[in-house]
Order: C-alpha cells, then structure tokens, then sequence
C-alpha cells in the first residue's frame, strides 16, 4: 500500500509499504480520508517521539475484512474510527469514561494510522462506528480528533449556555470547531486569531465577532465586546500566550477549556494566575476525545445538519502534500482543515 512514513524529525516520504494484518477481533479498513491534525505536527515537527512510522488519526473508511470474531461490522460497511479507542477492561471503560482509558489504542500511536491506505484497527467492534449514508468521507474526517474533542469540551465539560459569551484562542481546526459547536447552542461567539484568512472562516463558521490579535490587546477587547468577561474560553492553541490570554479573558466565575497541547518551548508546562483565579473562582478544565457513548449524539446531530464540519474543510489533498501542510502549520499558514482523499 501507499503510505506517508515518518523516516526523522520533519521528513515524511510517501513509498510502498506493507498493508497490514488483523487479528481475530481487528478490523481492516481502506482509508478514504485522513484529516490533517494538528496533534500529527507536533509528532512530525519533533515536540512528541515517532512511536509509529505511520501516523493519522482523524480518517474514515470503508471495511476490506474482518476477524472471527468481529460481530457489528462486515465486508463493505462505512465507518468512522474515533481516535480514543478503548479496550474496555480498565476501570475508566468501565465508568463509561473510554476515550481515557488506560491501554490509550490511539491510531498513529497505538497502531499505524490514517495516512496509509489501509488499518488495521484493533478491537473493532469497540474501536469502529457505522458512518451515515449522507455523510461523505471528507465531512467525516473533518470530525477528526479537533471536532469530538470540541464537541465533548464545550459541551460535556464546560456546559456552555445560550446566551453566554464564549471567546475561542485559535481559530484553526478545533478552534474553528469549538466556535461552529458553541455558535449552535446559541452562545455569542469571539474568534481571536492572528490569521485574517481564518477569522473570515470564524465567521462563516458562527463567529459573532473576531478579533485579530495582531491589531489589538485581545484581552481588553474581549471585556469591552462582553462589558467585563467571557463566561467561556478556549484555548485551542497550546502556547503560553493565548493559554493565559483566555484566562484573563474570563468575568468572575468563568471557565476556561484547554484543548490545544503544547509544543517543544512550553515542554507541558504554562505558569498560570493561580492568586487571580482563586480570587475570581474562575476554573481551569481540560478535555481530550470523546467518551464512545457521545459519539452517536454528535453523529445524530451532523447527520441532521445542524452540525456542519464539512465547512472547515479548505481543499480534500494528495498524501505527497501533507508534509507541505506541516510546513505551513510551523509558521501558522494554514486556513480551515485539509483532507487527505488521493492516496495515489
């Protein structure tokens, strides 16, 4: 098969590779779209160890074969694989909680992932998700990691209202989710990047306002459009700046999500206003993935339109330009989420 092998740090070279195998309760798929995340940068660019030479985590599929005891999917099914697998024996599966569950079976990490043109996906029948026959591929891999992952933040974790102010860090892939999820629960929406391409996207994705953080003091025009704070922020990014940014951001009371990771200068570490949050109860909440039991809600809702991931998709690719995208991530190029559909 063809596949994007990660050979070093900042170089990935497309050749023939082996497909692989399944075992009795795996899954083969053949890869239909992979979404290119900005988690699979991180790894690319050094800020996270190769632990698979083929990485990929946000793709969708059709279903070449099946192992023996594979029992909820069969040759020719569409499906959609969610990039928090579990294997349902820790106590976190156990609790419902399975995109944190302990053996971590993370495509790209845990097994070869999307930017091949076949996966072997572990425990299927746990690992796998039938697609909507009115989903296409593309709109599906826009779902990737960004999308769930948002879905579960601002809806699961932070419990966003009607009504309330939500002011989003990063207008790329799970920022640009995070404000279309949030604009369609009926919150007022600010979109904060250094990107104009991205704030018209913003925009168009439900943004109320936009504030390019370039031209303006973000902070101050967050507490001048919301007459004090943010009930919500988000920092979809994972840098120092716009961490402390969206805490700053936030009225007494309020509550940030930290979504974005961070890259090799923070190394996991952002100092934070402890005295300021202490004293204004504002609260610092984290997500990651999506629990396997929500998974059909958000189908449920894109299925019915009133979630549209397919707007963020900017062009559907060839896997000889994803390393092209990478680079233009580095120097924050890159406008909506770009699609890997020609594994030619």
């Amino acid at each position: 098969m063809k596949a994007l092998v990660l050979e070093d740090v900042q170089k990935a070279v497309v050749k023939d590779v082996p497909a692989p195998e399944i075992d009795h309760d795996g899954i083969l798929i053949k890869t239909m779209a992979n979404g290119v995340c900005r988690s699979d940068w991180h790894v690319w660019v050094g800020d996270h160890g190769i632990v698979q030479p083929i990485i990929g985590h946000e793709f969708c599929g059709v279903v070449e074969e099946v192992g023996h005891n594979v029992k909820n999917f069969k040759r020719g099914d569409r499906v959609i694989i969610p990039f928090s697998g579990s294997d349902g024996t820790c106590p976190h599966c156990i609790a419902g909680n399975t995109h944190l569950c302990d053996s971590f079976i993370v495509p790209g990490t845990a097994y070869q992932g999307g930017y091949g043109e076949y996966v072997a996906v572990p425990k299927g029948d746990r690992n796998a998700i039938h697609l909507p026959e009115n989903l296409s591929f593309s709109d599906a891999a826009a779902l990737g990691c960004r999308f769930m992952t948002a879905y579960h933040g601002v809806v699961d974790r932070v419990h966003v209202l009607p009504g309330e102010n939500v002011v989003v860090y990063g207008c790329g892939g799970i920022g640009l989710s995070a404000i279309h999820i949030a604009s369609s629960m009926g919150a007022n929406v600010i979109g904060v990047d250094i990107n104009d391409s991205n704030i018209e996207l913003a925009k168009k994705l439900g943004a109320d306002y936009t504030i390019n953080s370039m031209n303006n003091d973000p902070v101050e025009a967050v507490k001048e459009l919301t007459k004090g704070g943010a009930d919500v922020s988000v920092d979809a990014l994972g840098i120092t700046e716009t961490c402390l940014n969206g805490i700053n951001s936030l009225k007494k009371g309020g509550r940030h999500l930290q979504v974005g990771v961070t890259s090799k200068k923070e190394a996991g570490f952002i100092s934070i206003p402890v005295d300021d949050m202490v004293l204004n109860e504002k609260s610092f909440i984290t997500t990651l993935g999506i629990p396997a039991y929500r998974f059909s809600s958000l189908l449920e809702q894109v299925a019915q339109d009133k979630l549209q991931p397919g707007k963020m998709v900017t062009r559907n690719i060839k896997l000889s330009e994803v390393e092209g995208i990478f680079e233009d991530m580095s120097n924050f190029k890159t406008t909506g989420t770009f699609v890997v559909t020609d594994y030619s």
